[in-house]
């Protein structure tokens, strides 16, 4: 794997590399447990989706074009019960509003001072989960003139790869077994779930995880067709009220133990 560039080493200073350059580094980190994680799941996808009767270029532009697994899964879903276009085009658009934090999140992050807003439009098109958390590892420790092209090699690349990952399994979906099929495109959730608790810094973010499990059962029981979306507004409000409480608490006592700390070695 590639290490990023110290922005403070005299030797790798932003302006000696060009952009190229440095899509081809983000490019190099395709070759990384994440992105090959990713790519089983894509395995699993497309057999779901020769399963369900979806052709081979179908299945290739659903993985370049609607990109993030869980939305593709929904739209072979919409297809599999004879859903309405409309209803469809809603369902999987209600699937990819989730992203919508982690794009206004992290285009500050990539945003140079001479990057274009078509820049960061097109580069919007690639965050997901995978993308975003490693963008948000990542782009930090880089310059800031260096960070889309940095991240365009790693999402272009990664997207690519779920591509032609996808056609290839679909072809040869019918040697698969079912239950490995199914078992591989499970390896994304899982992947998620432990990816956004490393990821986590705040404790509103871990506890958001933590009560959306624990909601979820109930929640289903309640309402099995909106639960989801009630999983996430329940789990999601109790995490942000208490985790606030949490944080404060952390803020109070970090400036008090300074002071503390100060009058023991003060003159």
């Amino acid at each position: 794997m590639d290490n990023p560039a110290d922005p403070a080493d005299p030797a790798n200073p932003a302006e000696t590399v060009s952009t190229a350059r440095w899509f081809a580094r983000g490019a190099r980190q395709f070759l990384s447990i994440p992105a090959m994680i990713l790519m089983a799941s894509f395995v699993g996808f497309a057999g779901l989706a020769r399963a369900s009767g979806i052709g081979l270029v179908e299945t290739v532009v659903m993985a370049g074009g609607i990109w993030a697994l869980p939305s593709c899964v929904v739209l072979v879903g919409a297809v599999q019960t004879g859903a309405s276009l409309a209803a469809t085009f809603i369902a999987v658009s209600l699937s990819a509003f989730r992203l919508m934090p982690m794009v206004m999140s992290i285009v500050p992050v990539m945003r140079a001072e001479r990057t274009s807003k078509l820049t960061l439009l097109f580069l919007s098109h690639f965050v997901a989960v995978t993308a975003w958390v490693f963008g948000m590892a990542k782009l930090p420790g880089l310059p800031r003139e260096a960070r889309a092209a940095y991240f365009a090699g790693f999402a272009v690349t990664l997207t690519s790869g779920a591509m032609i990952v996808a056609g290839v399994s679909h072809e040869l979906a019918g040697a698969l077994p079912p239950l490995l099929a199914a078992g591989l495109t499970l390896l994304t959730p899982l992947y998620f779930t432990v990816s956004l608790w490393g990821a986590a810094r705040l404790a509103s973010d871990r506890l958001a995880l933590a009560f959306g499990v624990a909601a979820w059962p109930a929640m289903h029981w309640l309402e099995p067709n909106f639960e989801l979306i009630w999983t996430g507004l329940v789990g999601g409000t109790a995490a942000f009220l208490v985790g606030r409480r949490i944080d404060a608490g952390r803020r109070r006592r970090v400036p008090a133990a300074t002071e503390n700390a100060g009058m023991e070695v003060g003159p």
